[in-house]
């Protein structure tokens, strides 16, 4: 089956005491829009982010989540998780987000994205979600979306195909990141051969090997 964007969403500003940034102000809470929206370099046109210091740049220019994750997480939790509920930009169907390679670039509309490391759960995202221990349940699921670099700006819409177009032969995937970052310490080397892996990610994986000898 074709994969394919299931919705695309964009962050409305949210005033919590649980927000991000020192202004209270978050936009993890993420909502559907009904056409194609422009992504460039530093982020999608209209999307609001609150704490710039950890969210956005061009690194983490888009988040992709998986709509057959979410419905694990709303069976999990008994209540509906709808498109946008994990701050995600675009919510995919039938896309190995966590099977993803480090590297592999996805065509969507007329856009060409490149896979570049997993997110890692916050307090803002257990606040938001009124879930105190979700860092610790989210960490132990490890299926935690995709963080993606823009290399050719354009539209993506809801629906649009999402084809993969170029995978590295080194087959470093975002669950592999996430789990030897956060659960399985013994998988850090393997990150290296990831060249595609920001550059602060792969100083931070340096740094740890070098502490453990």
């Amino acid at each position: 089956m074709t994969g394919r964007v299931a919705a695309v969403n964009l962050g409305v500003v949210t005033e919590a005491d649980w927000a991000g940034d020192a202004s209270g102000r978050s936009g993890i809470d993420k909502r559907p829009v009904d056409g194609p929206v422009l992504v460039r370099v530093d982020g999608v046109v209209g999307d609001f982010i609150g704490e710039r210091a950890h969210h956005g740049g061009p690194d983490q220019a888009v988040y992709a989540y998986a709509e057959e994750d979410a419905a694990w997480w709303a069976a999990e939790l008994g209540r509906a998780v709808r498109p946008g509920g994990f701050g995600e930009n675009l919510t995919t169907y039938a896309v190995d987000v966590t099977g993803a390679v480090i590297g592999e670039q996805w065509q969507i509309g007329s856009a060409l994205l490149q896979v570049t490391k997993p997110r890692t759960p916050c307090t803002t995202f257990a606040g938001f979600w009124g879930v105190p221990d979700l860092i610790k349940r989210f960490t132990a699921r490890a299926l935690p979306g995709a963080y993606l670099r823009v290399l050719r700006e354009g539209e993506i819409g809801p629906g649009d195909p999402v084809e993969v177009v170029e995978r590295p032969a080194h087959g470093v995937t975002i669950g592999e990141v996430f789990r030897a970052t956060s659960l399985e310490p013994e998988l850090l080397p393997r990150l290296l051969d990831a060249e595609d892996l920001p550059a602060a990610l792969r100083e931070k994986v340096r740094r740890r090997l070098a502490s453990r000898g």
